[in-house]
């Protein structure tokens, strides 16, 4: 059985080509344009959330206080009359990409590390490329793209896009698998 040190390169080589490749798809195609739709009023409805003191965090309105009071006449009546929706408000200012991209990069690293570590227990040491790019492709989709999934269920992201950020997550876990099938020891 590897160890997970014995893997570092097809961990590294891995995000190294998932850093890229998501930036090919987030910014040189249009695959990704078109997901966030602007406010109507936009202007009006900022100046109200500044207004309000609204800080960084998440938010859903109408917002009920427990389980039971979903069901009250008033709050009943809040979720009819809408909207209905969850907000995610970030820190003022312009959006800070290095960190984006560097906590992007070592995401991409942890998947690796996930990968590495249960490949290491499912696969012993001189496994053919087939079957290492069939396992740690499965655990690098899984890393990479189910979970975007949720937010459809949960959050109300519609279908298409969670669908496109799972598709994304099936390319990037192909191309762990095809470093780890390539370099696996």
């Amino acid at each position: 059985m590897p160890g997970v040190m014995d893997l570092w390169l097809p961990i590294l080589l891995s995000a190294i080509a998932v850093f890229i490749v998501s930036s090919i798809l987030h910014v040189a195609l249009p695959w990704h344009r078109g997901e966030y739709k602007k406010l109507p009023n936009e202007e009006a409805v900022m100046s109200s959330l500044r207004a309000s003191g609204v800080a960084r965090g998440e938010f859903m309105f109408p917002c009920a206080e427990s389980m039971k009071d979903v069901r009250t006449p008033e709050m009943v009546e809040k979720f009819t009359a809408g909207p209905v929706g969850m907000l995610t408000v970030l820190e003022p200012g312009p959006p800070n990409m290095t960190k984006s991209l560097t906590l992007w990069f070592l995401y991409s690293l942890l998947v690796g590390v996930f990968v590495a570590y249960i490949g290491a227990f499912a696969l012993p040491i001189g496994t053919g490329y087939d079957h290492t790019f069939r396992v740690t492709g499965t655990i690098a989709i899984l890393g990479y793209g189910v979970g975007y999934l949720l937010d459809t269920v949960w959050k109300g992201r519609p279908w298409r896009v969670s669908i496109k950020y799972l598709v994304d997550g099936i390319i990037y876990g192909l191309f762990t698998a095809g470093f780890f099938g390539w370099l696996w020891p």
